[in-house]
């Protein structure tokens, strides 16, 4: 190959030798994808497929990790002796940490995912206030179910979480005639002079909503947070949307609150995830449940490509990468 470049697929059993292998990655064909940055490296091609040969990982420094690829691929990083940095593909990376060996630098994958994962928001939100879900069920019999339903026009809408993903939300509930109130870990005014709440004014701001929007990141302050307590604070008839982690909710008192009535809620993420058949959220009345599918569009892709290119780069300058998380 051209440019001194080697490579060898530890997913497909490719065989061509990979003799100083530095920098592992989950394409295949991540020269083209990544606009030939790794043109005369030593790539080491790992998607989650098949197990690697352990005995040639010993040079990775800068490992991508495949997204959504399962636990083996969090583990494999204790088997990378010279790793300096991993780059994930997801924005959160509360799975990464009881993987990651100490000293090397976590990088996670912001602003990749803001756009699908506000499409899919703002979808979950729409489908429920106008019962979307009711009418697609609804088509399968042939029921007329004419009426007059909820509008997203005039509603109050809390957004937890105003990082990314949810500044995302926001800029696309604009059009919608919307009131918002902002919630974040800090308060704080942003530079363009919009004011984020703390999590200590939650129970203020909650009785206010019609709809609760939750992007935060899982973290130990997270886990748990929408307890009962919590959701009695929801005004009756509210709408719950979780597009962040499942274990940010507490199940059953959801649950309590979804087969009462009283609330509805909207799920991208569940506790336990995948969601077993048997789980009585599919069948709670007012849930709508979709299966982690908030980033994973057509527009996670281009964009992964272009974080992982750029990061590269700055790797093989010497540059400081981007979006390095800080260790719990």
């Amino acid at each position: 190959m051209s440019g001194g470049y080697r490579s060898r697929s530890i997913s497909n059993g490719t065989v061509a030798r990979m003799t100083r292998p530095t920098v592992m990655l989950p394409w295949a064909n991540h020269r083209e994808v990544l606009g030939g940055v790794t043109t005369g490296l030593d790539v080491s091609v790992y998607d989650g497929g098949t197990e690697p040969p352990t005995d040639e990982l010993g040079a990775i420094r800068f490992y991508a990790t495949p997204y959504m690829a399962g636990v083996r691929t969090m583990e494999i990083m204790r088997e990378l002796p010279a790793l300096a940095v991993v780059q994930t593909l997801t924005a959160g990376v509360d799975h990464v940490w009881p993987y990651l060996p100490v000293g090397v630098r976590l990088h996670n994958a912001a602003g990749v995912h803001d756009a699908s994962t506000a499409e899919l928001v703002v979808g979950l939100i729409l489908a429920k206030l106008r019962r979307i879900d009711d009418f697609a069920r609804a088509q399968q019999t042939g029921e007329w179910l004419y009426g007059r339903y909820d509008a997203l026009a005039d509603k109050h809408v809390v957004i937890v979480g105003y990082g990314n993903v949810g500044r995302a939300v926001e800029q696309r509930l604009r059009g919608f005639e919307v009131g918002m109130t902002r919630v974040a870990r800090s308060p704080r005014t942003t530079e363009d002079g919009l004011v984020v709440r703390g999590f200590v004014d939650l129970p203020d701001v909650l009785p206010t909503a019609d709809v609760v929007v939750l992007v935060v990141p899982q973290t130990s302050e997270t886990v748990g947070m929408v307890d009962a307590e919590f959701l009695a604070r929801m005004k009756d008839g509210a709408l719950l949307v979780n597009a962040s982690r499942g274990p940010v909710v507490v199940t059953d008192a959801l649950l309590a609150e979804v087969q009462s009535g009283r609330l509805h809620a909207a799920l991208d993420v569940t506790d336990p995830e995948p969601l077993p058949a048997d789980h009585p959220l599919w069948r709670a009345p007012g849930v709508l449940i979709s299966p982690h599918v908030g980033g994973n569009t057509s527009a996670f892709l281009p964009r992964a490509y272009r974080l992982v290119a750029d990061q590269l780069r700055r790797f093989l300058a010497g540059e400081p990468l981007l979006n390095e998380v800080a260790r719990p």
